[in-house]
C-alpha cells in the first residue's frame, strides 16, 4: 500500500532545495520537534508524508510552549551555542540559515511601502525594536502559527511549513504563536500569557539555565514585531483580531 503524501509545489528549485535543508537541520538539532517525513523531491515540488490532524487552538498553548522551549533549547546545545543572531548561520555545503535581523529590515521596508508602518517615524521605530530584542541565546524561528501544526488524534503536534527558517531570539517563535492564537480567536487573558512564557522558559532551561531567562517584556517586544509583520495577512487565514486589540496590558519588568 502507497503511503499517503501531501505535495507542495515550490516556485524555484532553490527555494525547494531551501526547505529540504531546513527539515534536515531541524531534525538532526531540533529532536523534539516532529516533522512530516520527506516521501520524494521533484525539481520543484516535496511529497510530504500526509499527517491526519487538526490545527491548534487556546488550549494547546501549554503544550506548544513546552515543544518550543524543548526545541530551542536542543537547538542551542546541538548547534546554535556558536551562532549570532545579526550573521547568518553555516549550514553543510556553504548554504547558510538567515540571520534574525537583515530579512526583518527588509520585511519592515515592505511594510513602510504597503503603508502597515504609516511613516518614516513608525518605521524607525520599528528598527530600532528590532535591534533592542535582538540580545541573549540564540534559537530558530519557523513561524510557528496554527495553520502550521497538526494535532493528530493521539495528541502528538506535527510541525509542517519550515520553508523560512531564520535565527531569532529566545521566545520569539512562542510570541509569534501567541499573537497568532490571538489573532485567530481573540484577546487571551494575561495569565494564559503567563503561563505558557513559564513553561517555555522552564522547558529551554532544561537545556541550560541561562536559556530560561525570557521576560514579559522581552515577550511582548517579540510581539509587536509580529503585529507588524503579520498586519497584512488580517482577514486572511482565519487571522480576524487585530494584536493590538488583544495585546495585554502588564505591569512594568519588575512589578509583573
Amino acid at each position: 500500500m502507497n503511503t499517503p503524501v501531501f505535495t507542495k509545489v515550490y516556485r524555484t528549485p532553490e527555494s525547494r532545495a531551501q526547505t529540504v535543508r531546513h527539515h534536515a537541520w531541524l531534525a538532526e538539532h531540533a529532536g523534539p520537534l516532529r516533522q512530516p517525513c520527506i516521501e520524494a523531491v521533484g525539481a520543484t515540488s516535496i511529497d510530504f508524508t500526509y499527517v491526519d490532524g487538526c490545527h491548534p487552538g487556546v488550549r494547546d498553548l501549554p503544550m506548544l510552549a513546552a515543544l518550543l522551549g524543548d526545541a530551542h533549547g536542543a537547538a542551542w546545545v546541538s548547534d546554535l551555542h556558536r551562532a549570532r543572531l545579526n550573521v547568518p548561520h553555516p549550514l553543510p555545503a556553504d548554504h547558510t540559515m538567515a540571520d534574525f535581523i537583515a530579512p526583518r529590515l527588509t520585511a519592515f521596508d515592505a511594510r513602510r511601502r504597503t503603508h502597515h508602518l504609516a511613516d518614516d517615524e513608525d518605521l524607525a521605530a520599528a528598527k530600532r525594536l528590532l535591534h533592542a530584542v535582538a540580545i541573549g541565546p540564540v534559537a530558530f524561528y519557523k513561524d510557528t502559527n496554527p495553520r502550521n501544526i497538526l494535532i493528530t488524534q493521539q495528541r502528538i503536534p506535527i510541525i509542517v511549513d519550515v520553508d523560512d527558517l531564520t535565527l531569532a531570539p529566545f521566545g520569539y517563535d512562542l510570541a509569534k504563536l501567541i499573537v497568532t492564537l490571538a489573532m485567530t480567536y481573540g484577546p487571551l487573558p494575561l495569565t494564559v500569557i503567563q503561563n505558557a512564557l513559564a513553561i517555555y522558559n522552564r522547558a529551554a532551561a532544561g537545556h541550560d539555565a541561562w536559556l530560561g531567562g525570557t521576560g514579559m517584556s522581552q515577550l511582548l517586544g517579540h510581539a509587536e514585531l509580529h503585529r507588524i509583520l503579520t498586519a497584512p495577512y488580517l482577514g486572511r487565514g482565519g487571522y480576524r483580531y487585530l494584536w493590538s486589540q488583544a495585546c495585554p496590558v502588564i505591569e512594568p519588568e519588575g512589578h509583573e
